[in-house]
């Protein structure tokens, strides 16, 4: 774990226990996308699942809005259809969306943990019934990775990672698995890597972190643990924050790194890490001329 991540945690330790004691809106759901998931260019900001029945909530809190399917919501960042959003003390908000609008479920001003928000359905941007799941810090203003705070979903099988592409400052891409010899220059680590819970014919989704390792010094790590409203800007963290374009740029794969390749003998390893600490990697020697 960087310094990011430590920090990230000791600040939510701060908040107190209750935080940590969320559960998972549905325990029979299954995720459909995952926080960090590449959306066309996008990060996902939230968990999507494929669902049938009852949401509730994932912690005690304050009922902040009820929105219908009609509503318009201009400060969130897609249309969610009939959605619910929650505050849990100290600036957190949990948001239940994309529930049948039909189906009025009553709502009270305080909701225990574990009572019913509604039914799940297709509302919003949605093409298949199930709802989204999201978390946002509004001192801090980032959304928040659920998994980083929720028990995580027993999860055995490591990431995959299924292509690595080096990017050169004229968009030409290179193969490292097929080509052993590059030239020196400065190039973009394309990474594509996908995790899934239990096996593999469920739906591909997000790693949690991924890691890119030059001649064995840290070049570059992508973390999914939260995404920073910064200016108007959404931000992610790589070595620092900085625009989401930058690392959502090359649809599916995520930008891992950018680096100079100097001559002689290089070593590249990636290495994709899942909220579980599962972990998959792949090391290529090139010969830089």
């Amino acid at each position: 774990m960087n310094s990011f991540s430590r920090l990230f945690l000791l600040v939510f330790l701060s908040l107190g226990a209750g935080l940590f004691a969320m559960d998972w809106p549905s325990q029979a759901a299954q995720i459909t996308m995952n926080f960090g998931w590449n959306d066309e260019g996008l990060p996902h900001l939230g968990v999507s699942f494929d669902a049938d029945g009852a949401i509730t909530a994932a912690d005690k809190g304050e009922l902040l809005y009820r929105g219908t399917e009609d509503d318009t919501a201009s400060r969130l960042p897609s249309p969610l259809g009939s959605w619910i959003a929650l505050d849990h003390g100290d600036g957190i908000i949990s948001m239940y969306s994309r529930f049948d609008g039909g189906l009025q479920t009553p709502v009270p001003d305080e909701v225990d943990k574990g009572g019913a928000l509604g039914e799940s359905g297709i509302s919003g941007w949605s093409s298949q019934k199930g709802f989204y799941f999201q978390l946002f810090d509004r001192k801090e203003r980032r959304w928040i990775n659920p998994s980083m705070i929720i028990t995580a979903l027993n999860d055995t099988r490591p990431p995959a990672i299924l292509s690595v592409k080096l990017a050169d400052t004229q968009g030409k891409l290179i193969d490292p698995s097929q080509a052993k010899n590059v030239s020196q220059g400065r190039y973009s680590i394309l990474v594509e890597a996908v995790d899934t819970i239990r096996s593999a014919n469920e739906n591909p989704l997000a790693p949690f972190k991924i890691i890119c390792i030059l001649n064995g010094t840290e070049a570059g790590t992508i973390n999914f643990d939260t995404y920073s409203s910064r200016d108007g800007s959404l931000m992610v963290y790589r070595n620092g924050l900085i625009p989401v374009r930058q690392v959502y740029a090359a649809v599916p794969a995520y930008e891992a790194a950018d680096v100079w390749f100097s001559r002689g003998q290089t070593t590249l390893e990636i290495i994709a890490q899942d909220i579980a600490g599962n972990t998959r990697s792949v090391v290529f020697r090139l010969q830089v001329e």
